[in-house]
């Protein structure tokens, strides 16, 4: 049998990178596409000699075609990280909505699934929690993260749209907070965040009183649960993440613990439309693609704090 296709944009990037690992595993050819804006080719080099492993360096925002049978399209194209969408705000309004119809015009010529990453912070700053799939959510539509926010919530419109008037095989995952090796050490995000500072014995930085939670999936978990989705039939949004939530205080005292750091905590003022807190309702995973995390956030931090300490990304 004929090896299935795919394409995933974004694919020099942290979740990207890892995805593109994984479908290989499972047997596919792989075509990365990838600006590389906050993406880094050192994500992928390690498959370079690899027969099916593709890399084309474009911006997805703009139209492409890649030729031949393609069976999937991810698209993962985006940037993440408030310091990076905060850095790029018109590119990451472009990919979310120019991207994502460039990924669907794709997947229909092809007749191929399509799978967006969305984000869970098309919730805002939740009025639910935990936050089910069906909750639409508590947003400015016009603040600073408005750029992250809305780009996603047009792409699962535009997805939607495409399924139901083009009948495109489409699929939407709402990503919750997750960490992991590849991250970008100046990312910006609490993990890296605290890893560079416990490395370069910095006081940690937390925003506002500490008391605000977040829910920390290993990038591995997620990965097979993103993989579930995209081998079913489903096509309406399904939340990925880690349940277990932990206020960011909490977090930081086991990063100073696992770290042996002396590093002290200090308080910065919250950030605008920070969300209060993050923790996905994740009984649609559970029941339909038989997905739950298994990797815990000891187990993940350790891994992690590893990977940072003996990669050159660590220490700059």
């Amino acid at each position: 049998m004929k090896k299935k296709v795919a394409v995933v944009t974004g694919g020099a990037g942290f979740l990207g990178s890892h995805l593109c690992d994984r479908l290989l595993a499972d047997g596919c050819k792989v075509v990365a596409v990838d600006n590389l804006i906050t993406g880094s080719t050192d994500n992928i080099k390690h498959l370079n000699k690899n027969k099916d492993f593709d890399f084309i360096k474009k911006d997805v925002s703009q139209p492409y075609a890649i030729p031949g049978k393609i069976d999937y399209v991810l698209h993962f194209a985006s940037p993440a990280s408030p310091v990076d969408y905060l850095k790029h705000p018109i590119p990451t309004l472009k990919v979310g909505s120019y991207g994502t119809h460039n990924g669907l015009i794709l997947a229909q010529l092809k007749k191929a699934r399509f799978l967006v990453a969305s984000t869970s912070e098309i919730y805002g700053d939740p009025l639910e929690h935990p936050q089910k799939e069906t909750y639409w959510g508590h947003v400015n539509t016009i603040g600073p993260r408005s750029v992250y926010d809305e780009a996603k919530r047009f792409g699962e419109a535009m997805t939607m749209a495409y399924h139901r008037y083009h009948k495109v095989d489409t699929a939407i995952v709402r990503i919750f907070n997750t960490y992991g090796p590849r991250m970008q050490i100046k990312d910006g995000r609490v993990v890296p965040n605290f890893i560079d500072q416990v490395l370069h014995n910095q006081p940690l930085t937390i925003y506002g009183d500490g008391k605000q939670t977040r829910s920390f999936c290993f990038y591995s978990d997620l990965v097979d649960g993103i993989l579930r989705l995209l081998y079913s039939d489903l096509h309406e949004p399904i939340n990925i993440g880690n349940p277990k939530e932990f206020t960011i205080l909490e977090f930081a005292q086991m990063v100073l613990k696992f770290s042996n750091a002396k590093s002290k905590i200090i308080y910065h003022p919250l950030p605008v439309d920070d969300p209060r807190q993050r923790q996905p309702d994740i009984t649609l995973a559970k029941k339909y693609l038989k997905w739950e995390p298994k990797i815990n956030l000891e187990e993940g931090l350790k891994k992690t704090m590893e990977w940072f300490k003996t990669h050159k990304f660590a220490v700059k």
